[in-house]
């Protein structure tokens, strides 16, 4: 049976916690971003109520049954960085996907690849989790060299997977699946 709390995951150089009121200035920095609030839930608006409704869903996902929404926050300071998680829509099938962004401050410096194996080395912890997949834009080298550097393989291009604002993209599929010892 999966989790029913969120933990907090130590992997240095991140820490993937819960969100905190204290995490709003980096929800605002990410709302005017180009991408972050047309493939997430980030408000694109920045104001006060619409972060707020932001950082509640975040803890809403795990008791309505979506997943797990972690703040990836830098392991020295506790400063939120970015968002990850792992979404449980098709666990019963032993799947489960990720996704994660990071804000425009803290990009390149190593904080996705760390958000990202600390997550995959949570979820393959737990029994239910046979396979991790995650989708990413072809253009978005960062994020497909993180998944690649955590060990994930890219499996082929989905054409036309998802609504990008107003059009529809291809995004490359990436999976791990879940070693067994004989």
């Amino acid at each position: 049976m999966l989790p029913d709390h969120l933990p907090r995951i130590e992997h240095p150089p991140v820490r993937l916690r819960a969100f905190e009121p204290r995490d709003a200035g980096l929800v605002v920095s990410v709302a005017g971003d180009p991408l972050i609030p047309l493939i997430t839930t980030v408000p694109s608006s920045g104001s006060p109520a619409d972060v707020q409704a932001y950082l509640e869903r975040q803890h809403d996902r795990l008791p309505a049954g979506q997943g797990y929404s972690f703040a990836i926050a830098d392991a020295a300071t506790d400063e939120a960085v970015g968002q990850i998680g792992l979404w449980t829509s098709e666990i019963a099938a032993g799947r489960a996907t990720t996704g994660y962004w990071i804000g425009g401050a803290h990009r390149r410096r190593g904080h996705a690849g760390a958000a990202l194996a600390a997550l995959t080395d949570w979820a393959f912890s737990l029994p239910e989790v046979e396979r991790l997949q995650l989708h990413v834009e072809p253009w978005n080298e960062a994020s497909w060299r993180a998944a690649e550097r955590c060990g994930y393989q890219r499996e082929g291009l989905l054409r036309s997977w998802q609504r990008v604002g107003a059009e529809r993209r291809d995004m490359y599929v990436y999976s791990m699946v879940r070693q067994w010892d004989p």
